[in-house]
């Protein structure tokens, strides 16, 4: 057990805690007004002692900004896409207004006041604030488990809801104008419209993947734009996977292959990754157009569109949930249904009506048994 002294101030009599830490060192928490605060804070020290829930005050008076640099060193089980969000988020929203900040004084409260400020002051988006946020709490959340604060106060604050964007998908008819338009990338266009695969899945395959045999395309890699360079990494799933092409694309795609290794890669020059179109000018700003004026109708569609149009025209084709999740790459059937559950409309209309052409068979059997 710890003990209580007295001892005069200026202001009159205090009371003083020495009490041992965990680790067995001496330390003391002095101002007590009365002899009975002090009772009570070395009962509730030794108590948390006992429970394994003692937090050391001195610790929790680290600024932000240290565990925030440690926090981000230590990042380094992210893909190199994943983790350069999260910097930018610290360096330009969380730092400034957190880094000089001990974690032991940060308030729910305030946290809530910046999220609030970020959202409706300064307009970010959803997905920023979120991302923001996500860093703050992380943070906090490792000083919790070092038992730097018995509590992260970021956590259960009001966020922002993240509206999804509506899925766009082309038709068959829709997706043979575009590639028209497209000109030396219309097989490109075409192999994303039908595979499902990312555009770094798509970048980063190389003539050996592709097996014309099976018309499969095996899917080992990812390669995503990071700052200007292109990263290789795994698939977003970090776990390769087979994905069927139709055999309409067999001939363009050996075309592409033909004279390069089989190390290279089968779109652009075999050597350089294809870099993601712009998404205000050049070929596929350009492809769109043309699509609207040869049909008002066309969508204006992304990129990331033609991955939605692949798993929309299997669905349609026949394909089962579990098909279409192997072919995106999604970790789970319940991920490709949450994101494609519009398409599976009419899966539903067909129960209701073998549903309800099983109870007439069932009830003009019981009619004839009854006969």
């Amino acid at each position: 057990m710890g003990t209580i002294s007295a001892y005069e101030t200026a202001s009159g009599k205090r009371y003083r805690v020495r009490y041992r830490k965990p680790d067995r060192s001496q330390t003391d928490k002095r101002g007590f007004r009365t002899k009975l605060e002090a009772e009570r804070f070395l009962a509730s020290t030794e108590v948390s002692k006992s429970r394994g829930e003692f937090v050391d005050v001195s610790t929790g008076r680290i600024k932000i900004g240290r565990l925030g640099d440690d926090w981000l060193t230590h990042r380094g089980h992210l893909k190199a896409s994943s983790a350069r969000p999260l910097g930018i988020a610290w360096r330009l929203h969380v730092a400034p207004r957190w880094a000089a900040i001990p974690v032991a004084d940060v308030r729910y409260s305030d946290v809530q006041t910046w999220v609030t400020d970020m959202h409706l002051v300064r307009e970010m988006s959803p997905t920023s604030v979120l991302r923001a946020y996500g860093v703050l709490a992380s943070i906090l959340d490792v000083a919790v488990r070092d038992r730097r604060v018995l509590s992260n106060a970021a956590r259960g604050v009001k966020l922002p809801r993240k509206v999804g964007k509506e899925h766009i998908y082309l038709s068959h008819q829709q997706v043979a104008l575009l590639a028209s338009h497209c000109a030396k990338n219309s097989t490109m266009v075409e192999f994303l419209a039908y595979t499902g695969l990312r555009w770094g899945e798509m970048a980063a395959l190389r003539v050996k993947d592709l097996d014309f045999a099976r018309r499969r395309a095996n899917v080992y890699q990812n390669a995503v734009g990071v700052g200007g360079a292109f990263v290789l990494g795994t698939p977003k799933s970090h776990q390769s996977r087979s994905v069927p092409f139709p055999g309409f694309l067999s001939t363009p795609l050996k075309e592409l292959c033909v004279g390069k290794a089989a190390s290279s890669l089968v779109f652009g020059t075999g050597i350089a990754f294809v870099r993601p179109p712009d998404s205000r000018r050049g070929w596929w700003m350009a492809a769109l157009k043309k699509c609207q004026i040869a049909d008002p109708n066309f969508p204006s569609i992304t990129r990331h569109d033609l991955r939605h149009t692949a798993a929309s025209l299997a669905i349609s084709a026949g394909a089962n949930v579990k098909a279409v999740q192997r072919m995106l790459g999604h970790s789970s059937a319940a991920m490709t249904l949450d994101t494609y559950a519009d398409l599976f409309d009419d899966d539903l209309d067909r129960v209701g009506n073998a549903l309800d052409e099983a109870r007439m068979r069932s009830t003009a059997m019981s009619s004839s048994a009854s006969v």
